[in-house]
Order: C-alpha cells, then sequence, then structure tokens
C-alpha cells in the first residue's frame, strides 16, 4: 500500500503509523531491520508493536576508484554480510577484482565498528526462513535501499516488507521488485526531501541508537 501526502509530528509517530499498517504480520515473527540512524526510533515503535527484535541494518557503498562518491556497489550486514554490486556501473569503471575485494573488506570492517559502537558483542539475528521488515524513516532515490533488500534476500528470509512513512512515488514503484511488500504512508507529489515530511526532524544521534536498541531488548524481555 502506498498513502497520501501526510506529516508527521516525528520519528515516534511516523513508527507508531506504521506499526498499524503492519499488525497483519505479529504472528509471523518478524525481524525488524532498521537504518541507522533515523530509521531506528522508527523501528522500536515498530517492534515494540509486533514484540518482535529489532535489528540494525548496515549498508556500506564500495566507491570507485578515484571517485569514492561513485557507487559501484555495495555490503550489506548480517549473519552472512552480502556483496551487491552495481553491474551497470561495474562496466562503466571496470575495477579490478583486487580492488573490489579490498574495498569490500574496507567496508565490512567498517560494519563491524559500527555493530560495536551500537550494538556490543551481540550477534547479528539470521534472516534465514523469517519475515524481515525493512525500515527507515523516509526514502529519497532508493538506491541505498535497493542494495539492502538485495544483500537481504541472498540471505533466505521467508518474506522481505519494505515500510517507511514517506517516498516519491517512482522511488517506491522502482523498489517493488525487490520485496514481497511494500507500505508506504506517504508519496507527495512535490516531496523534495525527507525532513520537509516532519514537524520535528532532528538528526538523531549514536546515543539515540544506542537506546533505541536497549530499549527494545526490554520490551521484548518483557513481551516474553
Amino acid at each position: 500500500m502506498c498513502g497520501k501526502q501526510s506529516v508527521f509530528r516525528d520519528r515516534q509517530d511516523a513508527g507508531q503509523r506504521l506499526a498499524v499498517q503492519l499488525s497483519h504480520l505479529k504472528d509471523a515473527r518478524p525481524v525488524v531491520l532498521a537504518l541507522p540512524r533515523g530509521g531506528v526510533p522508527v523501528g522500536l515503535e515498530a517492534a515494540k508493536a509486533l514484540k518482535a527484535p529489532l535489528e540494525l541494518l548496515l549498508v556500506r557503498k564500495l566507491g570507485a576508484p578515484g571517485h569514492a562518491e561513485y557507487g559501484i556497489g555495495a555490503v550489506v550486514n548480517g549473519a552472512e554480510p552480502q556483496l551487491v554490486l552495481n553491474e551497470e556501473a561495474i562496466s562503466l569503471v571496470n575495477p579490478s577484482q583486487e580492488y573490489v575485494d579490498a574495498e569490500m573488506r574496507r567496508q565490512l570492517a567498517r560494519i563491524k565498528q559500527l555493530r560495536q559502537k551500537y550494538l556490543s558483542d551481540r550477534k547479528p539475528i539470521p534472516l534465514s526462513g523469517r519475515v524481515v521488515i525493512v525500515i527507515d524513516d523516509g526514502i529519497a532515490t532508493g538506491s541505498t535501499v535497493r542494495a539492502a533488500l538485495k544483500g537481504i534476500r541472498r540471505s533466505g528470509p521467508s518474506r522481505i516488507v519494505l515500510a517507511v512513512p514517506v517516498a516519491p512515488r517512482e522511488a517506491i514503484e522502482a523498489l517493488r521488485e525487490e520485496a514481497d511488500e511494500v507500505i508506504c504512508l506517504s508519496n507527495p507529489s512535490n516531496f523534495r526531501a525527507v525532513g520537509l515530511h516532519y514537524e520535528n526532524f532532528e538528526q538523531t544521534s549514536d546515543a539515540d541508537v544506542v537506546a533505541c536498541l536497549d530499549a527494545a531488548l526490554r520490551w521484548q524481555a518483557a513481551a516474553n
């Protein structure tokens, strides 16, 4: 489903409204994967409502040789990290396999650092056979989410659901082939930027991310 134009009070409000649309998945024992940092407080509200574990979805872009901002692929974290290459970019840049391997190792090391910062020694949740809900606070172009969904698919989940509060319609339509279900609460015709569709869009800090993840553990323990 994809909704009409809407403005959210803050990420908590967006997450609570998303949770309503995700309620049909509660009995499926889903895993909520949130993209840091802004997607984590949104994901927390959905995880609480679904009594589901909250996990981070870390995606690191692989830059082209000499042009780090031009993505030739991405590494997606998880129990089994996945490399997703942009075949069009690869054909244009034609990097060596040695370069791709080295860049992948570098980004995997960065992902390991980020997991340690946010999750300490908690192990990634295996996704094989699980219903996976991917959540962010909004989508602008969808390139990062597309790589994430491709990587998650290789981990063998039974179903992938993409759930976001706001995104342009064209970005959502382009992502439908990567997910089994897409939920978008608002698809404004004059999108411009994610933050414009929130009354309060303050930056989510690293401390906020850690607090959300700790809160999710407490909620899940209480639910069980």
